[in-house]
């Protein structure tokens, strides 16, 4: 009787320790729910791969894991996804840090910067076919390249055009809409395309047009000193959450370096999002990112996410060519290095 009177105290015993593990489980998992932060992230434009290394941070848990619970959305462009952040719509946005600096101009804009620069190098390409004699930048005296309504790539042509020696004159743009651009080119009506490189490059071989008979202007390889995409917050914000928006940090590099490693599963996430996403277009256009705006010899040395103040002074300069600033901002005014670890955890691994 006594054998059994211990058996059942025992039973009793790790069923209440047992209970006890559960209870305290469900407290940590309770407190872990409460301290989760939300963030309303807003993409600036339509999906694609380009934006995988955010996609593939959420699929791999890394958002999570900083306890933070992140919301993906788009606008219709870098103006709408800065208001959206501005107004606190969006705690953080992607959008081309050369509108941020645009958007800076006057003296009572909301004091939006970024944090994190995905781009080191801006996407700003002309897309010419070598066909109809284009094989560099000089070449388009004479000829008649096609722009798409609001496109970004074009304000900083006349820099561009200084930089080069091109006479701006004899250059001739056809407006079009953004949707008629590739088709357009393809089918020639116009001799280039102004736009993205990753956009437009990818989009004509997709339509046919040969690997070969496309040259494709990078504005970085002729002296533009521009950066590319950065992710903003809004002030309220990241005073308020600065732990978060370094979580967030650290989630993105996580996620860029996994997308590094493995682009092929990168770019299936990224299509799995986007509407009748094509993996292979995908997984080519995000190849063409790593190559030629994320990867640079910059980052490699530097790390990613951050900027060289006295590059982005001059890209400041580069717009003023093409924009009179009420206020011209400074580089302190743009970008705020506060949120990034430090370079040992930014390297390229």
């Amino acid at each position: 009787m006594l054998g059994l009177k211990t058996i059942a105290s025992r039973c009793l015993l790790a069923l209440s320790i047992a209970l006890a593990a559960l209870a305290a489980r469900d407290v940590n998992a309770a407190e872990t729910a409460a301290a989760s932060v939300a963030i309303h992230f807003t993409f600036d434009r339509p999906l694609d791969a380009s934006m995988a290394p955010f996609f593939i941070a959420a699929k791999d848990g890394k958002f999570a894991a900083e306890r933070l619970n992140v919301s993906f959305n788009s606008a219709a462009g870098s103006p709408e996804a800065l208001a959206r952040v501005a107004k606190g719509d969006s705690e953080l946005a992607l959008v081309d840090i050369n509108e941020l600096i645009r958007f800076r101009d006057k003296a009572d804009a909301p004091p939006v910067k970024a944090m994190f620069v995905l781009f080191n190098r801006a996407p700003y390409a002309i897309v010419a076919r070598k066909s109809r004699g284009i094989h560099l930048l000089s070449d388009l005296d004479g000829k008649t390249v096609g722009v798409a309504d609001s496109d970004l790539s074009i304000r900083l042509w006349p820099a561009l055009a200084r930089q080069n020696g091109i006479d701006t004159s004899h250059v001739k743009f056809f407006k079009m809409s953004a949707a008629v651009r590739e088709p357009v080119l393809s089918a020639g009506q116009v001799d280039a395309v102004a736009g993205f490189s990753y956009l437009s490059a990818v989009n004509l071989r997709d339509r046919g047009v040969p690997a070969d008979d496309l040259a494709v202007l990078r504005y970085a390889d002729y002296g533009c000193e521009a950066y590319g995409f950065a992710v903003v917050a809004n002030p309220a914000f990241a005073a308020a959450k600065p732990d978060a928006v370094k979580g967030f940090v650290r989630a993105l590099i996580a996620g860029i370096n996994a997308t590094v490693r493995e682009p092929a599963r990168a770019a299936d996430e990224a299509a799995s999002r986007i509407d009748d996403g094509d993996r292979d277009l995908e997984l080519s256009r995000l190849r063409t990112v790593l190559a030629d705006n994320i990867l640079t010899d910059e980052v490699r040395r530097n790390g990613l996410g951050g900027v060289d103040p006295a590059r982005l002074e001059r890209s400041i300069d580069q717009i003023a060519e093409d924009f009179k600033f009420d206020k011209r901002p400074a580089a302190g005014d743009i970008f705020d290095d506060r949120f990034l670890p430090p370079v040992r955890g930014r390297l390229i691994n």
